[in-house]
């Protein structure tokens, strides 16, 4: 195999994970797209079935619990689309609501002898 024929495998290879590179990266800009649709239309639905003070609750857990708060989001847009929510959401509701979507703690209780 001469120089000429080596240079050439690898422009070829240079060339092939070039296209690869781009490839991956419109499939990457395609699925964060997807997903910034996705988080708009759950927002909308969210604005539709919340009033301002329990959507500010939720905006307040968000802040510090975000995996419970999607969680939370996910449970409320699935309640909306399935048909069960009668009217908006209070502050009242969404507090039942996170009662009993809230894991139960433990209480460990230590004696000391």
């Amino acid at each position: 195999m001469g120089d000429d024929e080596l240079n050439e495998l690898r422009r070829r290879r240079m060339e092939d994970l070039q296209r690869q590179q781009q490839q991956q990266g419109a499939m990457e800009e395609e699925m964060a797209r997807q997903q910034q649709q996705q988080e708009a239309q759950i927002h909308m639905i969210l604005m539709q079935i919340l009033e301002p003070e329990a959507r500010e609750r939720l905006n307040t857990i968000k802040l510090t619990r975000p995996d419970f708060a999607k969680a939370v989001e996910q449970q409320l847009v699935i309640l909306a689309q399935s048909g069960r929510l009668r009217g908006k959401i209070s502050d009242e509701m969404l507090k039942n609501l996170l009662t009993q979507l809230m894991p139960q703690k433990k209480d460990y209780k230590i004696t000391r002898k």
